[in-house]
């Protein structure tokens, strides 16, 4: 499956350093040793340069690794860079928060620059 193309709209306000903060609360991979779902929460915080990322196409994005098995930390630097490379922020951060399994709960950050 091809990866959905992100759309960005430009930002409103250049110039001015603001910040925004998306939650994906229903995301969902698979883990790759077990081939079982794993659930969790994205959030991204950036700070807008020319573009920002608009929210349907995100969505999209971010339902395509439903059904691809990857680690956590493989995960998140996957979306950072891949948001980075497209709308290219002054700065972001990507957070995955996953729901625990055995017990354990994993939080993963990854920021730009």
């Amino acid at each position: 499956m091809n990866q959905p193309k992100i759309e960005l709209f430009d930002n409103p306000r250049p110039g001015r350093e603001y910040t925004i903060s998306i939650h994906c609360p229903e995301f969902t991979s698979l883990c790759p040793k077990t081939g079982q779902p794993d659930f969790g929460e994205i959030v991204i915080d950036y700070c807008p340069d020319k573009s920002c990322i608009e929210l349907k196409s995100l969505k999209l994005y971010m339902q395509s690794f439903r059904n691809k098995g990857i680690f956590y930390e493989a995960l998140t630097n996957q979306i950072l860079d891949e948001l980075v490379s497209v709308c290219k922020p002054a700065k972001m951060k990507v957070t995955s928060k996953f729901t625990p399994r055995g017990g354990i709960t994993t939080e993963v950050t990854s920021q730009y620059p």
